[in-house]
C-alpha cells in the first residue's frame, strides 16, 4: 500500500501541499481501517467468537460435557496454522499447558502468533496443550466447577505423559487459577509459571495503581452483581475491557488511534489483528463474577489463605510444593510487582520459613513492558518466555529458596546457562528484601464491610425488581448497545452503507500513494501536536487518579463515621513505592 515518500524537505508552501495530500490519503486509509475492523468484529461474532490461535489444534476434552459442566476445553497443539514444520516433541521434556485469562476477552493471547508462549514451547520441544473457553458460561457455573474442570485437564495430560508432570503456564487471571491448582494438585504438576498474575489484590503504589481502589469507590461488589443481573445472569466482558482502557486512556485510546493515523501504511494489519481479539468480548457467570469481586479483589482471600474454592477445599498457598516462576513488569499497571510478588512475604515470614517449606520461587521483572506485552510481545516471547522454558530443568534442580532470574551477561564466577542467545542465571534473594509499601489494610477491611452491607441491601430490595424486568431480549439489547461494541461495529458497511465508499477510495489511494517526506515540517508539527494531546490526557488522568486516592482515603482510611482512635491513628494511604525496590541488588 505504501508508496515512496516525497523527495527531500521542500519549501514551506511545497511542504504544505505535500502534507495536505498525505493527510487526505491517510484519512481515507484510516477510516477504511476502522471500517474493516467493524466488519471483522461482526464476522467474528457470526462465527461464534472462535479462539484466535495461530496454531492447529485438536480437542482433547470439553468440560461442557462434564457432570458439573464448565465452558472450558483442552486442546492439543499440533503445529503452526500455516503448516510449517516444527521440532517433534522431545519425550524427555514435560508437556506445557498454557492457560489464557478469562477476563473479558476470548482465549488465544498466549498463542496469538508464532513468536508467543505456545510458539516458544514448541521450539523448545515440549508437547503443548492449550486451555480455551467459550463465549458463554454454562448455567449456574461456579469457580469450583472451573477449578475441577482444570484439575481434570491436568490429570488427563499427566496420564498422557507418564513420569513427566505438566508445566502450568498461567497468564493474568489464569495465573491465580494456576496457583490454586498447584495448591490442590500436589505431586501432579511440575513448575508453574505465573505471568502478570495478581495474588496480592490490595498491593500497589499510591498514585500509580488506582485500580485496587475501584471496589471501594464503587461501593463494593453489588455493582458487578447488578451488571450480571441486567445481563440475565451473565456479566458482559466488555465492562472489563472498558475498565482496562479507562485505566490509561491516553495510551489505550488516543495514542492507539494517533499511531494508526500517523503510520497507517504499516500499522493497518497489526492493528486489525490485535483488534479482532480485543473486540471479542466473552461473558462470565453471575456466580463467578460475584465470587471473584467479593472474595479476591475486595476480600484479598488468596493471599490470606482463606479463599474457599468449594465446600471442602480452602486454597492455601503454603501447600504448593512445585516450583513457582513469577514474571512481572514494572510497566504493568494492571498487575504491578506489588500484586505479583507481595504475597510471598505475606505467606512466608522469612527466607528460612520458605526454605523450611521446601519451596522454590523464582521471579523475574521486566523494567518497562506493559501488561499485554507480557503475553503478546514477540520480543518478550523470544527473550523472557524462551528463557523460562529453556531453564525449567535448572529451576526444578534449585535448592529451596527465593531466586531472581537474570537474563543477560553474568558476573564473573557466577554459574549461568544459554537459553537461546541469552545467558540465564539465578541469584539468591531474601524474602525480607521484598519490601513494598504496606497496603492500607484497615481501609480495605472497611471496604469489605461496606461491600457486604451494600450487597445485602441490593439483594434484599433491588435485585428482585431487576430480575423481574430482565429477560434475554433486554440483556441482548444492553449487550449490543455497550459503547465498547457500538464504537466498533457502527462503522461497518452493514450499518453505514456509505462506508463502502471508503473501501473503494482506499483501494485507489493504495494503488497511487503519495507519502509526505519524514522531514516535512508539517509532519513534525503533527507529531508534536499528538504528543501534546497525549501529555494533556495523561495529566488529566493523573489528576483523576489523585482525586480517587483522596476520595478513598476520606471514605475508608479515616472516615468521619469511625473515630480516629478506633483506626489506630491511621494517617491515610502510604506514599511512595517499595521501600527498597524489589529484590535490591
Amino acid at each position: 500500500m505504501a508508496g515512496a515518500p516525497s523527495p527531500g524537505p521542500l519549501s514551506p508552501w511545497a511542504d504544505l501541499l505535500d502534507y495536505q495530500r498525505d493527510v487526505w490519503e491517510r484519512s481515507i486509509l484510516f477510516w477504511d481501517t476502522l471500517r474493516q475492523r467493524a466488519d471483522d468484529t461482526l464476522e467474528h461474532e457470526r462465527q461464534g467468537l472462535p479462539p484466535l490461535l495461530d496454531f492447529r489444534s485438536e480437542t482433547v476434552l470439553d468440560a461442557r460435557t462434564f457432570p458439573h459442566p464448565a465452558n472450558y476445553a483442552l486442546l492439543r497443539i499440533l503445529g503452526p496454522a500455516d503448516g510449517a514444520r516444527v521440532l517433534a516433541p522431545d519425550p524427555a521434556k514435560p508437556p506445557v499447558i498454557v492457560v489464557d485469562p478469562r477476563a473479558g476477552h476470548g482465549p488465544g493471547i498466549g498463542g496469538f502468533k508464532q513468536e508467543s508462549e505456545v510458539g516458544m514451547a514448541l521450539r523448545e520441544g515440549h508437547p503443548v496443550y492449550f486451555v480455551v473457553f467459550f463465549p458463554e458460561p454454562c448455567r449456574g457455573q461456579t469457580l469450583a466447577d472451573v477449578h475441577h474442570a482444570l484439575r481434570r485437564f491436568i490429570e488427563t495430560v499427566a496420564e498422557r505423559h507418564p513420569g513427566k508432570p505438566p508445566v502450568l503456564y498461567g497468564n493474568c487471571q489464569a495465573g491465580w487459577a494456576v496457583a490454586l491448582l498447584s495448591a490442590d494438585c500436589c505431586g501432579l504438576v511440575g513448575a508453574a509459571v505465573l505471568n502478570g498474575s495478581p495474588l496480592s489484590y490490595w498491593g500497589g503504589e499510591s498514585g500509580v495503581n488506582p485500580m485496587r481502589l475501584a471496589g471501594g469507590l464503587l461501593g463494593g461488589a453489588w455493582l458487578a452483581e447488578l451488571a450480571a443481573d441486567l445481563g440475565d445472569g451473565r456479566f458482559d466482558g466488555a465492562w472489563l475491557a472498558a475498565n482496562f482502557e479507562n485505566l490509561k486512556p491516553e495510551r489505550a485510546i488516543w495514542e492507539k488511534y494517533a499511531r494508526l493515523f500517523a503510520e497507517v501504511d504499516t500499522e493497518r494489519e497489526r492493528f486489525l489483528r490485535f483488534e479482532r481479539w480485543w473486540g471479542g468480548f466473552y461473558s462470565l457467570g453471575r456466580e463467578e463474577i460475584a465470587a471473584i469481586v467479593e472474595n479476591l479483589f475486595i476480600g484479598n482471600q488468596v493471599e490470606q489463605g482463606v479463599f474457599r474454592i468449594c465446600g471442602g477445599c480452602v486454597a492455601d498457598l503454603r501447600r504448593i510444593r512445585n516450583p513457582l516462576v513469577v514474571f512481572a513488569s514494572e510497566g504493568d499497571d494492571i498487575t504491578p510487582p506489588h500484586q505479583a510478588l507481595g504475597w510471598i512475604p505475606a505467606v512466608y515470614d522469612s527466607t528460612e520459613a520458605l526454605k523450611a517449606a521446601g519451596q522454590r520461587i523464582v521471579y523475574l521483572i521486566n523494567p518497562h513492558v506493559g501488561h499485554l506485552g507480557i503475553f503478546v510481545s514477540a520480543a518478550v516471547a523470544r527473550r523472557e518466555h524462551r528463557a523460562i522454558l529453556a531453564s525449567l530443568a535448572e529451576i526444578e534442580a534449585l535448592p529451596p529458596g527465593l531466586y531472581e532470574m537474570k537474563i543477560g551477561g553474568s558476573s564473573p564466577g557466577e554459574p549461568h546457562r544459554a537459553a537461546g542467545e541469552a545467558a540465564v542465571r539465578f541469584e539468591p534473594r531474601a524474602v525480607e528484601d521484598l519490601r513494598f509499601a504496606p497496603p492500607p489494610r484497615e481501609a480495605f477491611e472497611r471496604v469489605g464491610a461496606v461491600s457486604e452491607t451494600g450487597l445485602a441491601l441490593y439483594r434484599a430490595f433491588l435485585k428482585p425488581w431487576v430480575q423481574a424486568t430482565t429477560n434475554p431480549w433486554t440483556a441482548s439489547l444492553l449487550r449490543w448497545l455497550h459503547p465498547m461494541r457500538t464504537s466498533r461495529y457502527m462503522l461497518s458497511a452493514d450499518f453505514l452503507p456509505w462506508m463502502r465508499l471508503a473501501a473503494g477510495m482506499a483501494e485507489q489511494v493504495g494503488a497511487n500513494r503519495h507519502q509526505a517526506h519524514p522531514e516535512n515540517m508539517f509532519v513534525a508539527q503533527e507529531k508534536a501536536f499528538a504528543d501534546a494531546v497525549s501529555r494533556a490526557a495523561g495529566a488529566a488522568r493523573a489528576m483523576r487518579d489523585a482525586a480517587a486516592e483522596r476520595g478513598f482515603a476520606a471514605l475508608y482510611a479515616a472516615p468521619p463515621w469511625v473515630a480516629r482512635a478506633a483506626s489506630g491513628g491511621y494517617n491515610g494511604l502510604p506514599e511512595g513505592g517499595p521501600a527498597g525496590g524489589v529484590a535490591a541488588e
